[in-house]
């Protein structure tokens, strides 16, 4: 294997129903014809950002006028070892144009009419299949039924099932409802619980706590794994894990952590500042409106428990 180390950029441009833009590599280079974000190599003296506004004029024509840090990850083939950054973009100028001579096309998570796939893209398609809109159950607090009705009128895209006062029995009652409601609208559900209680649940995957995530030695067989984390160690962890995110907080303050100082957004920034391979939500005392705060400092999508059913 090639030990060498290059520093790649490469964006999604998005469109506001979810698409997003992906180019065929051109004749010449590795893995010709082969599907990828595009993007390219970081020169000397260039920031990401001022690499990848580069790369996209230089390539298709396009001027980024907005663009976000999202993932950023290693990856290694057979002619080099990179370590790539990825944004996305949320505006610009112009159209897209065959500069070196690929093509683009217009994908949506899960509806892929393009291939084959870079082999680095695989974690990074399943990351664009994520909201940006994140609930967690607080039944605890409202009562059942009144939840149950409250995922019948809000109709979340993901979410998680997080009740620790109910038992075993209990929990697997409430999380048939509530996945019967959110899958006939399309969605998701997870819960936060122990794994091995989910056999047979109908659940899209599992929600780890801190401690769970800490005594894990390997990722549970689940589709879907996040964990909730609290600083860049735990970070770390879940993406050791290969998990599929992380909901990082809390940002403020909130009624369950009232001893707990929150991290405010310069915390949730710097946990973000090295990089991290997995989606991150902001957590902690949120509403869907501070979402434009959040992707600016590198999240996916923000995480609501008590603001999601207001």
């Amino acid at each position: 294997m090639n030990n060498k180390i290059i520093d790649v950029v490469a964006g999604a441009l998005t469109r506001p129903d979810g698409g997003f833009m992906l180019g065929s590599r051109p004749e010449g280079k590795p893995y010709a014809g082969y599907w990828e974000f595009p993007g390219g190599k970081v020169e000397p003296g260039e920031t990401p950002l001022q690499a990848l506004a580069r790369e996209f004029e230089e390539e298709m024509g396009v001027t980024v006028t907005h663009a976000t840090p999202w993932l950023t990850k290693v990856h290694h083939y057979e002619h080099a070892s990179v370590h790539l950054r990825f944004f996305r973009i949320w505006d610009w100028q112009g159209e897209p144009q065959p500069r070196e001579g690929q093509a683009f096309a217009w994908q949506r998570p899960g509806e892929y009419t393009v291939s084959p796939m870079l082999p680095a893209n695989g974690p990074i398609l399943k990351s664009l299949a994520l909201p940006a809109r994140y609930a967690i159950t607080c039944a605890h607090e409202i009562g059942v039924e009144a939840q149950l009705q409250a995922l019948r009128d809000k109709r979340w895209p993901l979410v998680q099932v997080r009740e620790p006062q109910l038992s075993r029995e209990q929990l697997a009652g409430f999380v048939a409802a509530a996945a019967a409601i959110v899958h006939a609208q399309g969605g998701k559900v997870v819960v936060n619980a122990d794994p091995g209680w989910l056999a047979g649940w109908p659940v899209d995957g599992v929600h780890l706590g801190a401690g769970r995530l800490a005594a894990l030695a390997e990722r549970p067989a689940f589709d879907w794994v996040g964990a909730s984390v609290h600083h860049q160690d735990e970070l770390r962890r879940a993406g050791e894990l290969g998990l599929d995110y992380a909901l990082l907080g809390h940002v403020a303050a909130t009624a369950s952590h009232p001893d707990q100082p929150p991290l405010g957004w310069d915390g949730f920034a710097a946990c973000l500042a090295a990089g991290t391979p997995l989606p991150v939500y902001a957590l902690g005392g949120l509403a869907e409106a501070d979402w434009p705060q959040a992707r600016e400092r590198g999240a996916h999508g923000v995480a609501m428990m008590r603001g999601a059913w207001r």
